[in-house]
């Protein structure tokens, strides 16, 4: 079964790791690139880089990003040597920056690049950059505008937002690699990821939801709330700063046109959406067993429709 997941980092990330145990190579994750950013020259990518690391089973899974096991030496010399060091980075994350950073260079794309990050790391699984134009996220807060790094970690998600943008989306198109894998796939799904700053941006690319309407596979999506909350980040914020409800019909409702049906969580205390078949169902991925049970459901479910 030929399976695209659009992901953002950890929850599409997670459920990356669930497909590919589940169907192994057949697997093509397209990554959000919208959160990219630069950190002492080096082009960071950590939308695909997450998906990358759970895919070749490397992820620090107690922190949810970055390697497992890797060592601060860098940012520590670094940071004595007075540069800013807000955003971390451990030694083997930065050597993935200054292969990708140094292979832009060369005239590569960021396609072959992160192809060549997964296949060095192990990960069986497909990983495209949505698109190869830079795009960016800013966020309105009572601060101002914000990148959204910047929002995440050093405002920690917090505070009112009240306005996204995404600079650049204008001129960002699909790849002929994002393209040939919708084109091809059999089961469509939208991971569980913030719907408005790692899916959204995505979906924004043009063609891709021209792409996504005239697949011929079903669009299953899985909704981020479990239990009714997010379980990492301000998804619930960004719903919020929509005018959109935080549930799963709220999430649903971004994605109107797109959508055959949609797997939510079954401790979630509102409904689903009441226009396309939901399955309910545990959505908690605690552990590799929990992320391979819900990719299995998610496929079953979409193989019935």
């Amino acid at each position: 079964m030929r399976v695209v997941l659009l992901a953002g980092g950890t929850g599409g990330g997670k459920l990356a790791a669930g497909l590919q145990d589940a169907i192994g190579p057949e697997l093509t994750v397209i990554a959000n690139t919208a959160d990219d950013v630069d950190v002492h020259g080096l082009r960071v990518c950590p939308d695909p880089d997450l998906c990358t690391y759970w895919l070749a089973d490397v992820i620090d899974e107690e922190r949810g990003w970055g390697i497992r096991d890797d060592t601060p030496a860098v940012a520590e010399r670094l940071e004595r040597l007075g540069a800013p060091v807000w955003f971390e980075l451990g030694d083997r994350d930065l050597a993935t920056c200054i292969y990708r950073t140094h292979f832009l260079a060369e005239g590569g794309t960021l396609t072959d690049a992160q192809a060549q990050i997964a296949r060095s790391l192990g990960a069986r699984a497909r990983v495209l950059p949505m698109c190869e134009q830079r795009v960016g996220c800013r966020v309105l807060t009572a601060r101002g505008w914000r990148g959204l790094q910047e929002f995440l970690i050093l405002d920690h998600g917090e505070g009112e937002i009240s306005g996204v943008e995404l600079p650049g989306i204008e001129s960002a198109t699909t790849t002929p690699a994002v393209r040939e894998a919708l084109a091809a796939a059999e089961v469509i799904v939208i991971g569980p990821s913030n719907p408005v700053i790692s899916i959204g941006p995505i979906l924004s690319v043009a063609g891709v939801r021209d792409a996504l309407t005239t697949a011929r596979a079903p669009v299953v999506a899985v909704s981020p709330l479990v239990g009714g909350r997010s379980m990492k980040g301000p998804t619930e914020a960004f719903l919020r700063a929509l005018g959109r409800p935080v549930s799963a019909a709220g999430v649903a409702s971004l994605y109107v046109g797109l959508l055959d049906a949609m797997v939510v969580d079954s401790g979630d205390p509102e409904p689903g959406p009441d226009a396309i078949p939901v399955l309910s169902r545990p959505t908690l991925m605690k552990d590799r067993e929990t992320r391979r049970r819900l990719a299995e459901a998610t496929l079953e479910f979409a193989a019935g429709l």
